[in-house]
């Protein structure tokens, strides 16, 4: 047994998993020490500046001061850092780099979209029952990319990322409150171009079932569930049909910041993306079930996703 410190930062939030790794061959590989997250919105702007803004650094930079206190504290005996989409985008990512090397005395790394999809697979599958023969999609939604990984027992199959995120999606088309019709076309017809550039990868009709991860994924599913705060073992495993799915994102899609900020599961950080993270989620599942015919007719969500497998990957 071990403990390990993972840090995954994104173009929206940066998430801490203090955890203990069991011996291999253990059914329930991580046991949670400490689970964090915080809106820090590291990617503000980077789709348009080409940069990361001193404003979103400064957040970043205050919640890695808070994570490395928690190491500390927790003690634990390795740490990985991993950084994706804003961060692999921006010119000036050296600044980023410097200073969370100063504050946690590790070398962030600047993974791949191919490394990201990796570990998100290894993160959602720890906690899923292996089916021989069955070919499971993850598909991880986040801030500024958005990843499609096919797999099964023995592993990633193929897997592709792509530059849609309810952050870039929301800064690029999006703007008004609620979207206008012609801003929500235009989204998805960057959606659609994005998942045509996946599919040259990730051969879709080979998937038998589809997982999402990620924070605006299980938002969708909290609202179509009617929870009355956020709960994530209520959250975890649930399997929702396609037309339940779909309803609960074009409600989100289509409200104003101000409803959706009055919702009781509704983290903050959220509010004013959560709508192009709905229109991803809507669209992705659409084009799942047309290429497999019919044979996806729902989706599973996980709590558990890239954290997870970047905590694995420090065995």
């Amino acid at each position: 047994m071990s403990r390990v410190a993972a840090i995954d930062c994104g173009t929206n939030s940066i998430r801490l998993l203090i955890a203990d790794i069991a011996a291999n061959g253990a059914a329930a590989p991580l046991s949670d020490v400490v689970r964090e997250m915080r809106v820090v919105r590291l990617g503000q702007g980077v789709d348009a500046t080409g940069e990361l803004a001193p404003e979103a650094l400064e957040r970043t930079f205050e919640a890695a001061r808070e994570y490395a206190g928690l190491i500390r504290e927790h003690g634990a005996e390795r740490i990985r850092f991993a950084a994706t989409s804003a961060t692999r985008d921006a010119r000036n990512r050296s600044v980023f780099v410097d200073g969370i090397r100063e504050l946690l005395g590790v070398e962030p790394e600047v993974i791949s979209g191919d490394e990201e999809a990796a570990l998100s697979f290894a993160g959602a599958s720890s906690v899923l029952p292996a089916r021989e023969g069955d070919a499971i999609l993850v598909v991880d939604l986040g801030g500024g990319s958005t990843e499609f990984v096919l797999g099964d027992a023995n592993g990633v199959i193929a897997a592709k990322s792509v530059d849609i995120g309810c952050v870039r999606l929301t800064e690029r088309h999006l703007r008004n409150d609620p979207p206008t019709p012609e801003q929500i076309a235009a989204a998805e017809a960057d959606v659609d171009a994005a998942i045509d550039l996946a599919a040259l990868t990730v051969p879709l009709d080979r998937a038998t079932a589809v997982v999402g991860v990620a924070g605006s994924i299980t938002t969708i599913t909290a609202h179509a569930l009617g929870l009355e705060e956020y709960q994530p073992g209520r959250i975890h495993g649930a399997l929702l049909d396609l037309g339940t799915i779909s309803d609960a994102a074009t409600s989100l899609l289509e409200m104003s910041r101000g409803e959706r900020a009055a919702l009781p599961y509704m983290h903050p950080g959220r509010v004013d993306v959560i709508g192009a993270g709905a229109l991803v989620w809507r669209r992705i599942l659409e084009r799942v079930s047309a290429a497999g015919h019919g044979a996806i007719t729902g989706a599973v969500s996980s709590e558990h996703d890239i954290l997870d497998g970047i905590a694995l990957s420090i065995r």
